[in-house]
């Protein structure tokens, strides 16, 4: 029987089940084991996700012996302290963003996780869409030419209402950023992993719309389909963004734009991009992640749709089924996962250039970049990302 890896899950809110599917769909992993809050929790969701072992303490898990991978799914001011102790525990880590709260917490783990010569991703998993590696494989042969510019915008409305509440509101659990930090974070993951060209600075704009939100006292699952009453809810200060524009140089002389907006109604969760090169334009908009808009000046515009025929090698190596059969969010996470296991059943670490996924070193890259950002948001003045 083909050996495959132990993997250990921490965290089991909304993220944490995606990672155990796509584990499991990558067919080269066993998820044996679960971590949550308590031993009540851990329990009952070990038995709702079929996982054979489960810890009311994450620091349980990291004794464990059999588990060879961790992936941590946590709120973002733990990623840092559980990180830091599964890499001294031995084992390798999958880290949802960011990596941690701040520069100096995120060079250590780099630095940690080189030092023990063990494997470490960041789950920036919209790279593994197959149309944005073939966006990223057409800027690399020269099909779209120099960068000129790059704008896009990552919008939800999962924060439109005074009355949205999550964790992620409460600088203390997510941060001093929230939107840039949240979903900025990919597009500028993406765009960079894209284009092959790094932001050098930084000039941002952030507001806040709702000033103060309601915070359910209660459990709202309890009152699913009721309405809450007044007194069910307590007024809390809000002072991270709900929305932002940025202002983007980059390495090569190109110029960009980000809009990020959390309050945005009608869309769910659509990050879109366009490249403006000087033999062509590539678009992309994740709600129709299966189409690949290519722009042209002395032709006919082209839709490139996603069939492994019609793409590159490398391309295809992250494509699981023929053309006609949509590939969407959970697939990116399974071809993400899939290259880090490969490495650990290879049995060897590659280097950093060798890695395709991202690393530690892009969870650094991208703290680096958010607080270059907060700083000009602060400021009002342009920002070196350095």
């Amino acid at each position: 029987m083909t050996r495959l890896v132990k993997v250990g899950v921490i965290g089991t809110g909304f993220i944490g089940p995606a990672h155990i599917e796509a584990a499991r769909r990558t067919f080269l992993a066993e998820v044996i084991g679960l971590a949550d809050i308590n031993e009540e929790v851990a329990r009952y969701k070990a038995e709702q996700y079929a996982v054979s072992r489960c810890y009311g303490d994450y620091r349980e898990l990291l004794r464990d012996d059999d588990v060879e991978v961790v992936h941590i799914c946590t709120p973002n001011y733990l990623h840092y302290e559980m990180s830091r102790e599964a890499l001294l525990a031995g084992k390798h880590v999958i880290c949802e963003k960011p990596l941690a709260m701040n520069r100096k917490e995120a060079e250590e783990l780099v630095e940690l996780a080189e030092k023990k010569n063990l494997l470490h991703a960041v789950h920036f998993n919209i790279r593994y869409y197959p149309l944005a590696r073939e966006a990223r494989q057409m800027v690399k042969g020269g099909q779209v030419g120099t960068v000129f510019a790059v704008h896009g915008s990552y919008l939800r409305d999962w924060l439109f209402y005074e009355t949205d509440y999550n964790w992620r509101l409460e600088p203390e659990l997510s941060g001093e950023s929230r939107a840039i930090a949240d979903i900025g974070s990919h597009w500028l993951d993406l765009l960079e992993y894209i284009t092959g060209q790094k932001v050098t600075e930084v000039f941002a704009d952030f507001a806040t719309f709702h000033k103060v939100r309601k915070k359910p006292l209660k459990p709202v699952e309890t009152y699913a389909g009721k309405i809450l009453q007044p007194e069910d809810y307590q007024s809390i200060l809000i002072n991270t963004e709900d929305y932002a524009s940025v202002l983007l140089h980059f390495a090569n002389g190109a110029h960009g734009v980000l809009t990020v907006n959390q309050v945005a109604a009608g869309r769910k969760n659509r990050l879109y991009y366009e490249i403006d090169g000087s033999r062509c334009a590539l678009s992309w908009d994740s709600e129709r992640p299966n189409e690949l808009w290519i722009g042209r000046r002395d032709k006919a515009n082209e839709i490139l749709m996603k069939d492994p025929s019609l793409l590159s090698p490398k391309t295809r190596e992250i494509v699981s089924f023929p053309g006609g059969h949509n590939e969407g969010f959970p697939d990116t996470s399974k071809h993400l996962f899939r290259e880090v296991y490969r490495c650990i059943l290879e049995g060897k670490i590659r280097s950093q250039e060798e890695r395709d996924f991202p690393t530690f070193v892009d969870g650094l890259r991208e703290v680096m970049l958010c607080e270059a950002i907060l700083r000009s948001a602060r400021t009002g003045k342009w920002v070196a990302v350095e």
